[in-house]
C-alpha cells in the first residue's frame, strides 16, 4: 500500500523531456493540468532535468512554478535554482558544481574523433566544437577552437554523434572507462558528463533539506538513464513507460508512456490521494 500524505509534506521531482513534454517537444493540456492541481494542492513541484538554465526556464514559466520559495534542477544536477517572480529573470543560481572537463574530453575525442562537444556556459548557452543538429541546443551557441572548448571548469559536457546511437556511446564508455566525472547516455548518441558525484538524485537531496521535506514524502518520475540515482533517491521512484529496461528494473513503479500522457496518469491519482487523506483527516 502507497502511503498517502497532505500534498504540501510532498516533494515531487519532474524530468522534462519525455516525461513532461512529448518527444516532439510538445506539452498536452492533460500533463499541464494535472501539474497545476497538483501544485495549487500545495505540492512542491521540482523540474530535475538534463537541461540547461536557459532551457528549462521557459518550462518552469509555461508550468506557472515560478514562485517564492521553490527551486529547480538543472544540468543533470550540477545547477540548482531558486525560483522567485522578484527576480530579473525570474530565477537565482544557488549552487553551480564545476569540474575540469579537459581529460574527459580529450579521452572521448580521442577515441570519437567524428563527435560534436558542447561544454555549458551557465545561463548563457554553450561553446561548440562544431554546430549541433538544429534545435538540440539552446541559448548563445558560438564556436570555439579546441583550447577554448577545455580552457574554463565546466558544470556540463555533451558529446553527440548524429550518425550514431546510444548503444554505441554506452559501449564506447565501457571500453574506455572514464574518471572523476559522472556520466550518462542519452536514448540517442548523446553523452552527458557532470561532475563527479553529481547527479539530479543528488541535487534533490539539497532541495529537499531545504524546503524541510521528510525522506518518505519524495516521489520522483523520469524516463533515461540520467534519472537512474533520482529514481534511487525517491522513496516513490516512477518510470514512465517507454523507459528502457535499466531505468523501469530501478523504478518502483511504472506509469504509462509519454504518448499516454503517463505522467498526468499517476498524478492525478497522486492528488486524488491527498485530497482523500485530507478527507479522511477531516472526518
Amino acid at each position: 500500500m502507497i502511503p498517502q500524505f497532505s500534498a504540501d509534506q510532498l516533494l515531487v521531482a519532474l524530468d522534462v523531456d519525455g516525461t513532461i513534454l512529448h518527444h516532439d517537444g510538445h506539452l498536452t493540456s492533460r500533463v499541464a493540468d494535472s501539474i497545476t492541481a497538483l501544485r495549487d494542492a500545495g505540492a512542491h513541484i521540482v523540474i530535475a532535468t538534463g537541461r540547461s538554465v536557459v532551457a528549462t526556464m521557459p518550462i518552469i514559466e509555461e508550468l506557472g512554478l515560478v514562485r517564492r520559495g521553490s527551486f529547480a534542477v538543472c544540468s543533470n544536477g550540477a545547477i540548482t535554482i531558486a525560483l522567485d517572480p522578484e527576480y530579473a529573470e525570474g530565477y537565482e543560481i544557488i549552487e553551480a558544481v564545476t569540474f575540469d572537463p579537459r581529460p574527459a574530453v580529450e579521452l572521448l575525442r580521442r577515441a570519437r574523433p567524428d563527435a560534436l562537444v558542447a561544454v555549458e556556459e551557465v545561463g548563457v548557452g554553450f561553446k561548440l566544437s562544431a554546430p549541433f543538429p538544429e534545435g538540440e541546443l539552446q541559448g548563445d551557441l558560438r564556436l570555439v577552437d579546441d583550447e577554448e572548448l577545455v580552457a574554463h571548469p565546466a558544470t556540463r559536457v555533451t558529446f553527440r554523434d548524429p550518425n550514431g546511437s546510444a548503444e554505441s556511446f554506452s559501449e564506447l564508455v565501457d571500453r574506455i572507462g572514464l574518471h572523476g566525472v559522472n556520466y550518462a547516455v542519452g536514448f540517442t548518441a548523446w553523452l552527458d558528463l557532470a561532475p563527479e558525484g553529481v547527479s539530479k538524485g543528488s541535487a534533490l537531496e539539497q532541495v529537499r533539506r531545504q524546503l524541510g521535506v521528510e525522506p518518505w514524502c519524495t516521489v520522483a518520475v523520469g524516463d533515461q538513464r540520467n534519472d537512474l540515482e533520482m529514481l534511487g533517491w525517491a522513496a516513490r521512484g516512477v518510470a514512465m513507460g517507454q523507459a528502457p529496461p535499466e531505468v523501469i528494473a530501478a523504478a518502483d513503479e511504472t506509469t504509462a508512456p509519454v504518448e499516454e500522457d503517463g505522467l498526468a496518469v499517476l498524478l492525478e491519482q497522486v492528488t486524488a490521494d491527498c485530497i482523500s487523506t485530507i478527507t479522511t483527516q477531516g472526518d
